[in-house]
């Protein structure tokens, strides 16, 4: 996904440090969601464990991520659609975790709209699907 890490952030009215343009080409680098660790390795000594959970934060705040767990219990964070507002994310769609490769895809299935019983207010909902994506498959049938 091509993404302008500057203007993501000024349209948040967020200062552009080196740091948060970063993680955004970090994160915009694959088609799947990355997890923290992930995102630390990566970036190695560029950016401390403390600072980058902060920028998660910020971000998934200002509706600009959104985290997924994975089977472990492990965040792991894509970038939100444009529909995503500051503290209202809009990205109710179908992640799919990968048994094999343990990968998360953002799914083009979006999550129909769920009438909530009376006195509970929804702030997201989630929907997963577990197993095989599409790489892991092709590759299984190689045999």
């Amino acid at each position: 996904m091509k993404i302008d890490p500057v203007n993501i952030l000024k349209d948040h009215s967020l200062k552009h440090t080196r740091q948060r343009v970063r993680v955004l080409e970090e994160i915009a680098m694959d088609a799947v969601a990355i997890s923290q660790p992930e995102l630390e390795k990566k970036l190695g000594k560029e950016i401390d464990r403390v600072t980058l959970y902060r920028i998660l934060n910020t971000y998934e705040d200002k509706g600009i991520l959104h985290r997924v767990m994975d089977l472990n219990g492990t965040a792991n964070y894509a970038i939100c659609s444009p529909a995503c507002s500051e503290h209202h994310h809009h990205d109710e769609h179908v992640h799919f975790n990968c048994t094999n490769c343990q990968k998360i895809y953002c799914l083009d299935v979006l999550i129909p709209a769920i009438k909530m019983p009376k006195g509970f207010k929804a702030s997201a909902i989630n929907t997963m699907a577990y197993g095989i994506c599409e790489k892991c498959s092709a590759g299984m049938k190689a045999d």
